[in-house]
């Protein structure tokens, strides 16, 4: 359980924001600001946070989302750079610069099929072991944010976020997952 009551609530910032709005602009419709603030807040605090994780293991955002989508493609641990575009959801030309610099550092090689035209960006074990250790630290840490809630409430909370998600989605037409400003990668 967490250290805020769900009957009594210590008051927080989206509630003195609402409260004022609701004093200065009666009538005003509010009720977004609980949740909208909060979501934004908790953004930026995982996003700072996960931005020292990767600090402290020293891999940048891009280099982790490059390493985590072939890491999760299943072995070989294969993919085309259009392939990894489209899951990234960031251009051909961001991918070629990202896959360089992992290449570079021996995480990844590229090729070419004999009688294709793709090229394929294949994990390294080098590569294999720093996304298995990044990936631990971070989620180890994010669970750790997140124990202040019980294992029903993770769940709740979770279902919760993907109806809102969905229907923001759809209501902005906009059905890709992508990053908060530069949060970094979604693992």
């Amino acid at each position: 359980m967490s250290a805020t009551s769900e009957k009594d609530p210590t008051p927080d910032a989206a509630d003195e924001i609402e409260a004022a709005w609701q004093r200065e602009r009666p009538g005003t419709s509010t009720e977004s600001i609980g949740i909208v603030t909060r979501v934004w807040q908790l953004a930026k605090l995982f996003g700072e946070d996960r931005r020292r994780v990767l600090l402290d293991s020293d891999v940048d955002s891009a280099t982790l989302d490059l390493l985590s989508m072939l890491r999760r493609s299943s072995p070989p641990y294969s993919l085309t750079t259009r392939e990894l575009a489209r899951l990234t959801l960031v251009t051909a030309g961001a991918i070629s610069q990202r896959v360089a610099r992992a290449e570079r550092e021996g995480l990844v090689e590229r090729h070419t099929e004999p009688r294709g035209r793709s090229v394929y960006v294949t994990l390294t074990p080098a590569g294999h072991a720093l996304v298995e250790q990044t990936v631990d630290r971070v989620l180890e840490r994010e669970l750790e944010l997140i124990s202040g809630l019980s294992d029903e409430q993770r769940a709740q909370l979770s279902s919760l976020l993907r109806v809102l998600l969905g229907e923001v989605q759809g209501r902005c037409n906009d059905h890709g997952v992508s990053h908060v400003g530069d949060v970094g990668s979604v693992l």
